[in-house]
């Protein structure tokens, strides 16, 4: 495992590593999308990813950086949907066990998802610690390894293919803008933009029921959410401790947004694009919607993070 914040050389061996199990989404533009904010919008089709989310970098990654005695005990987290499903995927491709703990109020869909990689779902209370707390009996009786959701070098490195992938795509992008939970996208993109195009700015969107990165970035001390409400449920984590190492150092902004604007922005892209994305998805380019005037005339990438959205409860 990784002690240091993942350098270019960890992001390319990466982006290599995972290729066998992940795949090099599309980039797609809309141009009534670009007539609507006046700028030029490169999505990063991550919906279309294995496993229907970025998540899948990140738990291939982490997973290949076992050993095989460790992975044979089988790969355990916890996760409202996206991350334990890429960790059930891959465990299911490295043909080992997989328990994933997930909230009690979890999207049905992404606990069937879960389920249907293979995984053991345990539920738990629908915060973070006791999403923690089961985590660690979990591990204790089952002896798996813990890929963590986003508070990990490995991962970190996983995630961090995605922008890799959309920067070096793309000829001129001034900036990057990407949904905030844990952080370990948001990271991830900030060290690929560093390392590829350090003009390129990196903005987080975070929705304003679960603001903690917000907090955290402007104070300059990690700080928690006490509880959290909002449609985002792939958000709802707390900003880890390493992506918060990361952010502060590299991030430009964090804007936060309600989530009568996520719904709005889901609804466009849905209409415009004809594509499936989840509320946790929308969220960076309702901040574009929120804030025309600051992105006119720009290049701007924007990461579409996952499709795994339970279509018989749309918010729209």
């Amino acid at each position: 495992m990784a002690f240091a914040a993942p350098d270019f050389k960890r992001i390319d061996d990466a982006s290599i590593e995972i290729s066998p199990y992940t795949l090099n989404t599309p980039v797609f533009s809309s141009r009534s999308l670009n007539q609507m904010t006046g700028a030029s919008l490169f999505f990063k089709c991550e919906n279309f990813q294995r496993a229907g989310a970025f998540k899948m970098r990140g738990a291939a990654h982490a997973a290949l950086r076992l050993t095989e005695e460790q992975r044979q005990k089988g790969l355990a987290t916890h996760s409202s949907g996206n991350h334990g499903q890429a960790v059930a995927a891959m465990a299911q491709a490295l043909g080992v066990p997989a328990y994933i703990v997930m909230p009690e109020n979890s999207t049905k869909a992404k606990v069937a998802a879960v389920q249907g990689y293979g995984g053991e779902v345990i539920y738990c209370e629908s915060t973070q610690a006791a999403r923690e707390a089961t985590l660690q009996r979990v591990v204790e009786e089952k002896g798996a390894y813990f890929i963590h959701p986003y508070d990990d070098w490995d991962v970190i490195a996983g995630q961090a293919t995605c922008a890799k992938e959309l920067l070096e795509e793309v000829d001129v992008l001034h900036t990057i803008l990407v949904p905030v939970g844990g952080g370990g996208l948001v990271s991830g993109t900030c060290l690929s933009a560093k390392y590829l195009s350090p003009t390129t700015e990196v903005i987080g969107g975070e929705p304003t029921g679960a603001d903690d990165a917000f907090r955290s970035f402007s104070s300059g001390n990690l700080v928690g959410n006490e509880s959290v409400n909002t449609i985002c449920d792939g958000l709802r984590a707390s900003l880890g401790q390493k992506p918060f190492s990361i952010i502060q150092e590299h991030l430009t902004d964090i804007v936060t947004v309600t989530d009568k604007e996520v719904v709005h922005a889901m609804r466009l892209i849905w209409e415009r694009m004809k594509i499936v994305i989840e509320p946790s998805c929308a969220v960076p380019f309702a901040v574009v919607l929120k804030n025309t005037e600051r992105f006119a005339g720009k290049r701007l990438g924007i990461i579409l993070t996952g499709g795994n959205v339970d279509v018989t409860n749309l918010p729209f």
